[in-house]
């Protein structure tokens, strides 16, 4: 019994330590995926669409997002976000406006929920 435990216990390590040497491969800017809401949105990235989705749960809250990746668009680039999240550092508010793919309320309004953002530095 002692020896199963210490081979899996190999294992498991071996198999930790592969997955920290290989990483995931670095988005490019403008890059897209989409996420279930209840998880955050990483760092260097903006939500920028939202809607309801059975793959992520029930109810009448939108509880999909788009996101798209930020980083390494050179200064004085111009992107359209929903007002969900902070602008990633080196980003700021340029002017802010209502879209429809951006109610990520149960109880939508016509109040301005995006923003217009652009790389500064």
């Amino acid at each position: 019994m002692i020896r199963l435990r210490a081979a899996a216990l190999t294992v498991g390590s071996v198999a930790a330590a592969l997955t920290l040497t290989m990483g995931t491969a670095q988005a490019a800017p403008g890059d897209t995926s989409t996420m279930c809401s209840s998880s955050l949105t990483p760092g260097g990235y903006v939500d920028v669409q939202w809607w309801n989705s059975g793959g992520c749960g029930s109810g009448f809250n939108p509880n999909t997002k788009k996101i798209m990746q930020l980083t390494g668009y050179p200064v004085g680039t111009v992107v359209n976000a929903c007002a969900s999240t902070w602008p990633p550092a080196g980003w700021t508010i340029v002017s802010s406006f209502y879209s429809a793919g951006c109610q990520y309320s149960a109880v939508p309004s016509f109040d301005k929920n995006s923003w217009q953002l652009k790389r500064v530095s």
